[in-house]
């Protein structure tokens, strides 16, 4: 099969100056309830990108778990890839994208951790085994094979039977405050809208790009 052979015009949408909420944050919550009403599965998965202090990229989809205006709010192990990229180069980029709605959204800026309570919060609201495998996975590192993860978990399972599962210590929260958030919308002939918020102090400029 050709790859250069899959191609598909993007028709559905026009994204004018004018339709754009003055706060991008205001913008990327009304298209992503126009993705979860369009989009069933996944509307919150994310490409997050990040490098290590050499400037050596890595990428992974990842699930947004919250939004407010310090920024976009994502759980994971702090010992994983990304949060030992992150623990010395804080700059990382996010993608949204949702190919029902022809749409992308393009975030850059600077990733620090939320404070513990939120990932407190936030740990407890997981099902029971999800908080168990959060203790049973050393995320990114090499294992013996998946009967490890297995035998790990049913330890586990019996040692906090009729408890209450704890927060890692080594596990929770991150939140990208954005410097510049890009809104992509197909159009036909490749001669696509996008749009790019620059922070600017406690403003926002927005402009026009070439597609």
């Amino acid at each position: 099969m050709s790859i250069s052979a899959i191609r598909r015009e993007y028709h559905r949408r026009v994204l004018r100056r004018k339709d754009l909420d003055p706060d991008p944050f205001d913008q990327f919550r009304t298209w992503f309830r126009h993705a979860v009403k369009a989009q069933r599965v996944d509307p919150n998965a994310m490409v997050l990108a990040t490098a290590d202090s050499r400037g050596r990229p890595s990428a992974r989809t990842l699930l947004l778990k919250g939004l407010d205006d310090r920024g976009f709010a994502f759980y994971t192990n702090y010992r994983s890839r990304k949060g030992r990229e992150l623990a010395t180069n804080r700059h990382a980029a996010l993608v949204f994208y949702w190919p029902v709605l022809e749409r992308q959204v393009c975030i850059t800026g600077h990733v620090s951790r939320i404070p513990r309570r939120e990932s407190e919060a936030y740990f407890s609201s997981r099902p029971r085994l999800s908080r168990l495998a959060a203790w049973v996975s050393s995320q990114s590192h090499v294992i013996a094979g998946r009967a490890a993860l297995d035998e790990a978990l049913e330890r586990l399972v019996a040692k906090y039977r009729g408890r209450d599962v704890p927060l890692p210590p080594y596990w929770g929260g991150y939140c990208l405050c954005p410097v510049a958030i890009e809104f992509w919308q197909g159009r036909p002939n490749r001669l696509h809208d996008r749009f790019l918020y620059t922070r600017r102090g406690k403003r926002w400029l927005i402009q026009r790009l070439a597609p």
